[in-house]
C-alpha cells in the first residue's frame, strides 16, 4: 500500500540523482584544478585537464634553431633536436606562422641563400649552407607534434619557494595561517563562556542579550569596517594581526554565541542540576560537563569560522593593508591574476594551494557539521 510507514518514496531515485549531480558539480572543478597544477604551461594552453593522461597532438610554440656550426663536405652545418630530451613525435612543421604545417617530417626544404633545413619526426634537425651562419638570424620552426603526458612538481616549487614566477605565495600561505588560526580559536573561547551564561545562568537582562545576539546576525559587516578601523587607529593597534584577529572575533561572535547557546540549552537539565547539588561551581560545570558535551557544536562553528577567515579578502585588506609581507592568499591570487594572467600553471597551483587546507579541515570535521547545525532545532 502506498504511503505506509517505512515504505521508500518513489522519489528516492530523484534525490540520489540530485545528490550525485551536486557532488559532480563540486568535484569536477576541484579535480581539474589539481590536475592542472601538475601540468606544464604548454599542455595547459593546448588541451584541457581531462585529456592530461593521454598523448596530446597540437602546435607547439615557435622554436628558434640554435647550436654550434661545423664544417662538413664544404658546407656549414648546425644540427640538434628541437625538443631537447622530451619524447615528442613530430607530425608536421613549417618555417612561417602562416603555414605551420607546410611540410611533412623527414623532408628537406631550401630556404634563402642556399640554406637547406630538414626536420625528422623525432625532432632532429639539420641546417646547412655554403657560407657561415655567423651573424645571421637563424630560422624558426613551427612544429605540430604529439607529446606524451607530462607532470611536474616545478609549479609547486615556484609557487611555494620561488622568487619569480610565484613570488610571495609561500609567505602569503603562512600569513593566512597566522590570521585564520587565532581568528578561529579566539571567538570559540569567548563564545563558549557567553553561551553557557546565556543558557544556564540566571541574571537580569539575559533575554535582552539573547535578542541582541540574534539581531547582530543580520548586520552587514561592511557597515562596521571603517568605524572599527578608526577605533583601532585611535587605541594604537592600527593595521596588524591583532587588529584583524579582533575584527574577525567581533564579526564571528554573534553566530558562535547563537549556535553554541542553542546547543547547550538542549543538554539534559538533570546533569547540570545534579552537578550543582554535588557542590560544583559554574566554572566546573562548564569545563567538565558542558564543554565536552558541546564538542559537535564547537567543531561545527570552527569549520565555518576557519573557512570564512581563510577565504576572506575584504577584512584582510582593510586591517592588514596591501604590503607584500602581510598579504594573505586571496589578495596574492588577485595580484597574480593581474600580473601573470598568461601563466596558467602558476595560477592553477596557487589556487589549489589556497583550497587544500580548507578541504582538509572540512573532511576531517564534517561528521560534526550537521550535528552542530541542527543543535536546538528539534526537541
Amino acid at each position: 500500500m502506498e504511503g505506509m510507514a517505512g515504505q521508500k518514496s518513489h522519489l528516492t531515485w530523484a534525490v540520489h540523482i540530485s545528490v550525485a549531480l551536486l557532488v559532480a558539480l563540486w568535484l569536477f572543478p576541484t579535480v581539474g584544478l589539481l590536475v592542472s597544477s601538475f601540468r606544464t604551461a604548454e599542455q595547459i594552453s593546448n588541451s584541457g585537464w581531462w585529456s592530461a593522461f593521454s598523448a596530446q597532438k597540437g602546435q607547439l610554440p615557435a622554436i628558434r634553431i640554435s647550436g654550434d656550426e661545423r664544417q662538413e663536405d664544404g658546407l656549414y652545418v648546425i644540427d640538434g633536436n628541437l625538443f631537447g630530451t622530451a619524447e615528442t613525435t613530430l607530425s608536421a612543421w613549417g618555417t612561417s606562422s602562416r603555414e605551420p604545417e607546410a611540410y611533412e617530417p623527414d623532408t628537406e626544404v631550401e630556404l634563402k641563400d642556399g640554406w637547406v633545413l630538414g626536420v625528422a619526426s623525432s625532432g632532429d634537425f639539420r641546417l646547412s649552407a655554403p657560407q657561415s651562419f655567423e651573424g645571421e638570424r637563424l630560422p624558426r620552426v613551427f612544429a605540430t607534434a604529439t607529446t606524451p603526458p607530462e607532470f611536474t612538481l616545478e609549479n609547486y616549487g615556484n609557487v611555494l619557494f620561488g622568487t619569480t614566477a610565484g613570488a610571495g605565495v609561500g609567505q602569503a600561505f603562512l600569513n593566512t595561517l597566522t590570521v585564520s588560526i587565532p581568528a578561529t580559536v579566539i571567538p570559540i573561547l569567548v563564545a563558549a563562556f557567553a553561551a553557557y551564561a546565556l543558557a544556564w545562568m540566571e541574571f537580569p537582562g539575559r533575554a535582552l542579550l539573547i535578542a541582541a545576539v540574534v539581531a547582530l546576525l543580520v548586520v552587514p559587516l561592511q557597515l562596521a569596517l571603517i568605524p572599527l578601523l578608526q577605533l583601532h587607529n585611535t587605541i594604537g593597534i592600527g593595521k596588524g594581526y591583532l587588529g584583524v584577529w579582533l575584527a574577525h572575533t567581533g564579526f564571528g561572535l554573534p553566530l558562535a554565541i547563537y549556535l553554541l547557546r542553542n546547543y547547550m540549552v538542549g543538554l539534559p537539565k538533570d546533569i547540570i542540576e545534579n552537578a550543582r547539588v554535588d557542590g560544583a561551581s559554574d566554572f566546573q560545570i562548564f569545563t567538565k560537563i558542558v564543554l565536552p558535551l558541546s564538542f559537535p557544536a564547537l567543531a561545527s562553528f570552527a569549520i565555518f569560522q576557519f573557512l570564512w577567515t581563510w577565504n576572506d579578502l575584504l577584512v584582510a585588506l582593510v586591517f592588514l593593508g596591501t604590503d607584500d609581507d602581510r598579504l594573505v592568499l586571496t589578495a596574492r591570487l588577485v595580484n597574480l591574476m593581474g600580473s601573470r594572467g598568461g601563466q596558467w600553471e602558476i595560477l592553477a597551483t596557487s589556487a589549489f594551494v589556497s583550497i587544500v587546507v580548507p578541504l582538509v579541515v572540512f573532511f576531517a570535521m564534517q561528521k560534526y557539521l550537521v550535528r552542530g547545525l541542527l543543535a536546538g532545532s528539534v526537541k
